[in-house]
This record gives C-alpha cells, sequence and structure tokens, in this order.
C-alpha cells in the first residue's frame, strides 16, 4: 500500500512540475510579446527583454523547439501520462503555447509580428525619451 501511494505521489509531484513548467512557458511567451509595454516605465528591463524577443523570433523563424517543450514532456512521460488530460492547464494554457494546425507560414508571421509589436513598442520609447532630451 505504502508503494502505491508513494508512486502516485511521484506521479503527482511529476505532473505538478509539468503544469508548472507550461505556467512558466506561457510567462515568458507573454515577456517576449508584451514586455515592451513596461520599457517606457522601466528602461532597464530592455536588457532583459531583447534576448529574450531574439529568442522566441529565433525559435518561431528556425521551427526549433523550446527546451522548456522537452523539459515538459520529459516530465509528462516520467509521470507515466501518454499525452495531455484535460485539466485547466492542458484546457486553457496549452492550446496558446502549442495552437493546433500551426503551420511554418504561421510561424513565420508570429516571428514576424513579435518582431514588429516589439519595433513599435521600442520606437514609441525612443521617440519620447529623445523628446526628453536623454
Amino acid at each position: 500500500m505504502r508503494k502505491v501511494t508513494t508512486e502516485l505521489m511521484d506521479a503527482l509531484t511529476l505532473r505538478l512540475a509539468a503544469d508548472a513548467i507550461v505556467l512558466l512557458h506561457l510567462a515568458f511567451i507573454l515577456w517576449v510579446g508584451l514586455g515592451g509595454l513596461l520599457i517606457g516605465r522601466w528602461p532597464w528591463l530592455a536588457g532583459w527583454h531583447l534576448p529574450a524577443v531574439a529568442w522566441g523570433v529565433f525559435i518561431e523563424i528556425t521551427g526549433g523547439v523550446c527546451p522548456l517543450t522537452h523539459w515538459e514532456n520529459a516530465l509528462r512521460q516520467a509521470a507515466g501520462e501518454a499525452g495531455y488530460t484535460e485539466g485547466f492547464i492542458d484546457h486553457s494554457v496549452l492550446p496558446v503555447i502549442y495552437p493546433a494546425g500551426l503551420t511554418r507560414e504561421g510561424q513565420y508571421l508570429i516571428g514576424a509580428g513579435v518582431l514588429a509589436l516589439n519595433g513599435v513598442l521600442y520606437g514609441r520609447w525612443l521617440l519620447r525619451y529623445r523628446r526628453r532630451g536623454g
């Protein structure tokens, strides 16, 4: 009985760790896409944001896979999961990170969109900075 309980707890711990990685992944995606909104208030964040943007665009345009995805899948497999179940994380968060039917062209568009959005945000910030005599 104790062995079964330990195995269930181990599987639950691995599943929770995988879910935490999904949430971290979503937070990173939001940071890449929207972090530029914070630069006007805290310009020092650009030093953290710009490398994240570069990584996000690189992953999209090369068709690469983020290491967080590999870690999540490894944890799920270690937990004995064959695939995702329909919990909140799986139903609400995963489709944002891994949209169904995503094509290479779609990835190019995402990468271009991230660049364009951040170009606008940083351009706006630079204009304000120059107007203030910075």
